[in-house]
């Protein structure tokens, strides 16, 4: 098994549980010195897509899943991997239990860019159901995104 830490859309257990069935969650935890941010604006079909930056004053929220081979191998397809869109780096996470090494996915694509209304409130709703304090959802609630509308 691995250690996944999820920051975006993934942290909604329900999407997890369709995404990775056989992968239990461990936990949550904080991903020091990192801030989510968003990308690639051009490779999204409605905005720019979730993704880390350093930021060394900041900490991103995560949750933890142990993930089966089959299970990081559909997630893999879900996040693009195969066509270059996101890649996995391992990081440091600070849980209630110590500090846990695990693999996420970063964008492949420059820093910049308005996600959508939808795409941020969906980030906003998975975080809140993986019990993220409400300061952090509020946050993520209050960013700049770029209606799709008219």
């Amino acid at each position: 098994m691995a250690l996944y830490a999820a920051y975006g859309s993934n942290l909604d257990p329900r999407q997890m549980l369709l995404r990775a069935p056989h992968s239990p969650h461990r936990g949550t935890g904080w991903l020091t010195g990192w801030r989510l941010t968003f990308g690639g604006e051009e490779l999204g079909w409605e905005g720019a897509l979730a993704t880390i930056a350093e930021a060394p004053t900041e900490a991103l929220f995560v949750s933890l899943y142990d993930l089966t081979l089959d299970d990081e191998q559909a997630l893999d397809a879900w996040e693009g991997l195969e066509i270059g869109l996101y890649r996995k780096v391992r990081m440091r996470v600070q849980t209630l239990d110590g500090e846990e090494i695990a693999w996420l996915y970063v964008l492949n694509g420059w820093e910049g860019g308005l996600p959508s209304a939808r795409y941020l409130g969906i980030l906003a709703d998975a975080a809140e159901a993986a019990g993220a304090p409400s300061d952090y959802v509020a946050a993520l609630r209050s960013r700049p995104c770029r209606s799709l509308g008219l």
